[in-house]
């Protein structure tokens, strides 16, 4: 992977990486590709697929416990709000699409 490819997907992802971790960035993705094609390599003939749990496992059933908070007593701590919403600041800043 070279810097141009970082570049790229830091630009597709929205996040900013300092040109002094390009490098590194390029040698660490370059590791996760490599690895990602062993797999590949794989032969998984004669493996069935598996799945986390049973197609035929049985669900629970949702039982409410009482514990509830109205939204006008959940929202009354809010530092702000807008309407039923909390407003929160934005976790994302200097995004340059």
């Amino acid at each position: 992977m070279n810097l141009d490819d970082v570049r790229s997907i830091a630009t597709l992802a929205r996040i900013e990486i300092p040109e002094d971790h390009l490098e590194r960035m390029a040698v660490e993705l370059s590791e996760v590709l490599a690895f990602v094609a062993t797999l590949g390599q794989l032969d998984l003939s004669g493996c069935e697929p598996v799945s986390f749990a049973p197609a035929d496992a049985p669900l629970r059933e949702d039982q409410r416990d009482g514990r509830t908070l109205d939204n006008e007593v959940a929202l009354e701590a809010a530092p702000e709000r807008e309407g039923a919403f909390f407003l929160v600041p934005p976790v994302v800043e200097n995004v340059n699409p």
